[in-house]
């Protein structure tokens, strides 16, 4: 059923209905805010398997203030 799903004509197909429903000032946002959200959910499933906390990359400040206070309210 899947087998011919990817071919070229199908992509570009996909690719003019966006254009068309999106407009093309609105699609590079989208892909980029789709990047955004695929690199940030590897990034997360790579800590989760090394065991790591997670650390917010548009904020490591916010993060450091995070584990300080934990820590200092164990101690």
């Amino acid at each position: 059923m899947f087998e011919n799903l990817f071919q070229p004509m199908h992509l570009l197909v996909v690719l003019f209905i966006a254009l068309l429903v999106f407009g093309p000032k609105k699609l590079p946002e989208l892909g980029k805010g789709l990047g955004d959200g695929i690199r940030s959910f590897k990034d997360s499933m790579r800590e989760k398997e090394q065991g790591a906390a997670p650390v917010d990359q548009r904020n490591p400040a916010a993060s450091d203030a995070a584990v300080k206070t934990s820590s200092e309210a164990g101690a």
